[in-house]
């Protein structure tokens, strides 16, 4: 009787095992099938206890030797670019835009988003790539920050590819460069006179001369005092037209698109060919001065065309909103030069579909190594667009199904010129960042092949 109830006993114990065994793995393959993400059926913390987080089943040495990283942050060894950034006074930069932290406190807490300082709106916004690239830096160690880690932020400068010098110099010239009150000096050339002074004295740019140093410069008439000194460095521009070369050029600067002031068109709903009964689209100052003469002459060609809109317009008076209305509303929308070779006008036509024709023979555009602009934009010389006819005749020409072609390049290279918090893969800071990296290449490649026999001079030095 004993043994025959001790094998009852053993048979159900064995049962239950059997089916709670079969219940894990149930389970355990539930998971699996759905997968975790946003529309996920299981919960993310029951699906990372189960499948995700192995560490109890890891050897304890080799899981306390791996460091744990915080979700949402970066890992700088897995970073195209590490970047070691300058602690500057918040003057320099988020106190320009009036925010004030705490004692000892230099930068905002970017992983509270109500705590972020706004950038000023209109046109003040088009320069705004300082502030997109700072806030990028910051919240690459913000652990509750999700954004793309093309860079990092590094804490030892010896440890990064370029030094990033954080003064919005854009700003500065746009909102303190006026002379006030009984000052002899406008704040922004003070903040230059100091920002020469403190890089100067830097080991940081003494290792290499600056040249591994990033300064934002966008907007055209920013750091002109300190432009002279520190031109060894990496500029981020708009453009070269109010640089000499041996200050600025192609070779070791960045050309960085203008962050677009109309709305982004949505690519499921971008109006077709049949759908944007307007030829040609312009609406901006006209009259201009050195390059930019060429906009009064284009005026009179076009104005009297019955599908061509060819008007002045400004940033007030509800003109964004209708620029971004005419825009969507374009076929081809007219990007020529003005007193600089560039403007934000190219970066509007882009959001909004709308073809541009690129009339500006010194232009220099961002990301080009990567992307062919003759594929979603039409170049004319200038000599050319100011002949009688030549240009709107050119334009009628392009067949519906060129055009729709050039269409749908715009709607997939679009979010390239999309300034946005967090940074997303393929944004236009990311883009920057890539940009900065393939520059910085040759100049570590050089500065190692100059260093080739330094160790050996200095062991002969010792003797």
């Amino acid at each position: 009787m004993t043994s025959m109830y001790e094998k009852r006993v053993f048979s159900s114990r064995l049962l239950s095992c059997l089916i709670a065994i079969s219940m894990f793995f149930l389970i355990l393959s539930c998971l699996l099938l759905f997968r975790v993400g946003d529309n996920s059926l299981v919960p993310r913390s029951i699906y990372n206890l189960i499948v995700v987080d192995r560490g109890s089943i890891e050897p304890e040495s080799d899981s306390r030797s791996k460091p744990v990283k915080a979700a949402g942050s970066c890992d700088p060894n897995q970073a195209v670019l590490k970047v070691f950034m300058y602690d500057l006074p918040s003057e320099f930069h988020f106190g320009l835009l009036g925010w004030m932290g705490s004692a000892n406190q230099i930068w905002p807490n970017v992983g509270n988003f109500s705590e972020i300082p706004s950038y000023p709106g209109g046109l003040n916004l088009q320069h705004s790539v300082e502030y997109w690239l700072t806030l990028d830096l910051l919240s690459s160690l913000t652990p509750n920050v999700r954004r793309s880690c093309t860079a990092v932020l590094v804490h030892n400068s010896t440890q990064a590819n370029v030094v990033f010098v954080p003064f919005f110099s854009s700003l500065s010239y746009n909102r303190h460069s006026k002379i006030e009150g009984t000052e002899e000096k406008s704040t922004n050339d003070i903040l230059q006179e100091r920002l020469v002074e403190y890089l100067n004295g830097q080991d940081e740019w003494k290792r290499f001369g600056g040249k591994d140093h990033v300064i934002m410069a966008h907007h055209p008439n920013s750091m002109l005092i300190a432009r002279w000194k520190l031109g060894s460095a990496m500029f981020v521009l708009a453009d070269f037209g109010r640089y000499s070369d041996e200050i600025a050029n192609i070779d070791k600067d960045v050309i960085a698109p203008y962050r677009h002031v109309v709305r982004t068109v949505d690519a499921t709903n971008s109006p077709s060919f049949e759908e944007r009964p307007t030829l040609v689209y312009f609406q901006g100052a006209i009259y201009r001065k050195d390059g930019g003469v060429i906009r009064q002459e284009l005026y009179y060609l076009l104005k009297d065309e019955k599908d061509v809109h060819f008007t002045f317009g400004s940033a007030g008076g509800g003109g964004i909103r209708k620029a971004s209305t005419g825009m969507a509303a374009s076929k081809f929308c007219l990007n020529i030069a003005g007193d600089t070779p560039s403007s934000n006008r190219l970066f509007d036509a882009i959001v909004s579909h709308c073809v541009p024709v690129i009339i500006s023979d010194e232009i220099e555009l961002p990301y080009e190594d990567l992307l062919e602009y003759s594929k979603f934009s039409i170049f004319v010389p200038a000599s050319d667009a100011c002949k009688n006819g030549y240009l709107i005749n050119l334009l009628r020409g392009v067949k519906r199904e060129k055009w729709t072609e050039m269409w749908e390049n715009l709607k997939q290279i679009a979010p390239h010129f999309e300034y946005q918090y967090p940074t997303r893969p393929g944004d236009a800071v990311d883009m920057i960042w890539k940009m900065v990296s393939r520059k910085i290449d040759p100049l570590h490649y050089r500065a190692h092949r100059k260093n080739r026999y330094n160790m050996s001079q200095q062991f002969l030095n010792s003797r």
